[in-house]
This record gives structure tokens, C-alpha cells and sequence, in this order.
């Protein structure tokens, strides 16, 4: 793994739905990514050229976000096919990757697509087979995103329009966790695709960003999307939320999805499922953007989800750029010898959740209403049972 250009974390204007944070090098050579790591302090890119740098990168979280992961790990068991296309090897280099992160669905899925595209093939067709895959699952994700935003513009619309007499002159207010944006994804992002297309059709809205400890992945990511893209914002301490709530501060929450289960559980970023329970106290819709490469049919309920605990150092030390140097270093924040659990994730229960917002349509978090969006083609503006924008599961809103 190399990198090849670096730049400076500056704010730059940039037209969402245009950025993406992987490419794929000429030659199927391998492909780079951005190492979110230095965000938002460093623009940095990093080419991944054989399947251990991909495994690595992922594990190491110098990438994120359920679909984006899917679709690396996806090229990744394609460089491995480069090397040893021969059955042992093609199990071996899916199970070496799907190792990496256990809780977000999309990473076996992608692998699990490229594997039975590539499993009836000779091996010396097998690693151009899977390149071709991992190129479709990227088109896919860009082209599901693009939809999630427009459903979930109308969601963003029908919230302006409720708040009592229009309240002209307030601008409408998301609140998100963690990021769930075009660096989490292939192109435009889940939660941030609606966001992004109510800011482009003029829509005036803020948006409440959690700074998402222990990485920090709101603060330093979502802002620096959002900060790029033009889209007004602030970040907010992740306890800060309820108390917002409370004061009639959040006309809507959305937030992105690691693995929704049949029933319509939700795990995401912990924290998610305080969120909700605080917007279900208060009467604010809660949405999930859900691309269905998220959605694990297979899985009844969200208590099946293994949840991934990361290393203690991630809630001990926080890294930052010291003004004075410019230097990005690490400080510890516990006192020397005080451990740390650091869950990963945390489930959502469906009776939580107003709607899933889908590349097929606006879906209530119930197990019919998920079948019933899996038996119906995509449509322009597809609704289904529950699904209605007003609030299927209680929450009117405020």
C-alpha cells in the first residue's frame, strides 16, 4: 500500500453525489481510497494494491461505513484472484476479509455476490469476472443512494411543512449520528443523500451533527462533508441530543444503518439507539436510511447482531491537530491504568423507528411492510405499508 497524493484537510466546495472516496486504479492494478484517519485535518489518499492491504485498510478503519466496505472488500477478493484463482484460494481470500468486521451485513454480501459470479467460471477467468462484480456493486450503491435522497427529500419536505405555521425564517432541523455520508459509502451517502438533496433544491435546513464518540466519526467526517458540500451545520456533543429534543430543536432525526434485521431492528453506531429513544420520548420522527444491501432477511431480530468491540485505546486516547504545530497527535484522556469497553455498535428496536427510507421507497420497520418492499419492482415514488411520510410508526413530529 502506497500513498500517492496528500493534500490539505481544507474546506473545499464540492457538488455531492460527484465525490467518492474509492477508485480503481487503471489495469485493475489495485485501488485507492481515502485514509480517513487524517480527516478532517489531511486529504489523503492510499493505494491498496493486493488483498491483505484491503483487509488491513478495513480492519484499521482506515475506511468505513457498511456499503463502502462491501464494495473494497469486494475488490479485494478480486486482487486476490489475481494471484491464486484456484478454489482453495477463493475461500480462503473471502473468509481473510469477511474476518475483518464482523457486524456490518454488506461486507459478506459483497463477497458472498462476487464469489457465486465467479465460482462457475474457470480460474483464469475468474479474477476479470470478479473485477466486472465489485465494479457493479459500486454503480449499484452510487444509484440506490441517488434514490434514498430523493425519497428521503420528500420525507425532509413533509417535516417543513408540518411545523406549526411553516415557522418561516427557521430553517428545518436534522439531527444525525455518526457519518453515514458519501465517505461511508460509494457516492452521496445514506443519511446525508436527502440532506444533500433538500440543500441543492433550496430547502433551508441545519443540520445537528453527533460528534459520535470515541471516533469521533461525526466531528471529523460528517462536519467536513457537510462543510465541503455548502450544507449549514453544528456539532453537538453526543448527550446533547435529548435535551434538543426536548426544546423542540430537532424537527427530524436520520441516520444510516450497519444491518437491519427481517423484524426491521436496526443496529447502527452506538449511540443510535439513545437517539431514538429520546426522539420517541419527544415525538420526532426518527428515519433510517437503509440501501437494501443492508438488509440481512435472513437474520429475524436485531439480538442475533454480533456486535463488534473494538480496542480500548479508541475511548482512552483521542487524536487532533494542536493548533500550534499543526501536528495531528494523540492524548490520553483516562487516568494510566483505567480500562475501557468499547462496543462498536448498538441495536435499534423496530417499534423505534418511524421508517426505513430505501431505494425502492419509504418502508415502515415491519416484517410485512419488508417483504411486501422485497415482492414490489422500484417505483418513482414507492411507498409501502406504513410508509407514508407523515410518520407510520407515531412519530408526527412536532
Amino acid at each position: 500500500m502506497t500513498n500517492r497524493e496528500t493534500a490539505g484537510g481544507a474546506v473545499t466546495a464540492t457538488a455531492p453525489g460527484t465525490e467518492r472516496p474509492l477508485r480503481a486504479m487503471p489495469g485493475a492494478a489495485g485501488v485507492e481510497i481515502i485514509d480517513q484517519r487524517w480527516l478532517p485535518h489531511r486529504l489523503a489518499w492510499v493505494a491498496l494494491r493486493d488483498a491483505d492491504a484491503v483487509a488491513v485498510a478495513i480492519a484499521q478503519m482506515w475506511l468505513r461505513g457498511a456499503p463502502l466496505i462491501g464494495a473494497a472488500a469486494a475488490y479485494g477478493l478480486a486482487l486476490a484472484l489475481q494471484r491464486d484463482a484456484g478454489d482453495t484460494a477463493l475461500r480462503a481470500a473471502a473468509e481473510r476479509l469477511a474476518a475483518t468486521r464482523p457486524t456490518a451485513v454488506n461486507l459478506r454480501w459483497a463477497l458472498e455476490r462476487v464469489r457465486r459470479a465467479v465460482a462457475p467460471l474457470l480460474p483464469d477467468q475468474r479474477a476479470a469476472a470478479a473485477w466486472a462484480e465489485a465494479g457493479r456493486i459500486v454503480e449499484e450503491d452510487v444509484a440506490a443512494n441517488a434514490a434514498i435522497g430523493e425519497h428521503g427529500l420528500a420525507l425532509l419536505r413533509a417535516a417543513a411543512a408540518r411545523r406549526p405555521g411553516g415557522q418561516p425564517g427557521r430553517p428545518l432541523r436534522v439531527l444525525t449520528h455518526c457519518n453515514a455520508g458519501w465517505l461511508a459509502t460509494c457516492a452521496w451517502g445514506t443519511a446525508t443523500a436527502p440532506i444533500y438533496r433538500a440543500h441543492a433544491a433550496g430547502l433551508p435546513l441545519e443540520v445537528w451533527v453527533d460528534e459520535t464518540r470515541p471516533r469521533n466519526q461525526g466531528a471529523s467526517l460528517t462536519a467536513w462533508e457537510l462543510a465541503r458540500a455548502g450544507v449549514p451545520h453544528r456539532v453537538v456533543a453526543d448527550n446533547a441530543g435529548g435535551l434538543l429534543m426536548q426544546r423542540g430543536g430537532v424537527d427530524l432525526a436520520i441516520v444510516g444503518c450497519d444491518r437491519v434485521a427481517a423484524n426491521g431492528d436496526v443496529c447502527n453506531k452506538v449511540g443510535t439507539y439513545l437517539k431514538a429513544l429520546a426522539a420517541h420520548d419527544n415525538g420526532v420522527p426518527f428515519y433510517v436510511a437503509m440501501p437494501l444491501s443492508t438488509f440481512d432477511a435472513a437474520l429475524p431480530a436485531g439480538d442475533a447482531i454480533p456486535i463488534e468491540e473494538r480496542s480500548e485505546r479508541e475511548v482512552t486516547h483521542l487524536a487532533g491537530r494542536d493548533d500550534e504545530t499543526g501536528r495531528v497527535i494523540e492524548v490520553r484522556l483516562v487516568p494510566e491504568g483505567t480500562r475501557a469497553a468499547n462496543p462498536a455498535f448498538d441495536v435499534t428496536p423496530a417499534r423505534l423507528v418511524t421508517a426505513l427510507v430505501t431505494e425502492r421507497g419509504v418502508v415502515a420497520a415491519r416484517a410485512e411492510a419488508l417483504r411486501a418492499l422485497l415482492d414490489r419492482p422500484a417505483g418513482p415514488a414507492a411507498v409501502f405499508p406504513g410508509g407514508d411520510a407523515a410518520g407510520p410508526r407515531g412519530g408526527a413530529g412536532r
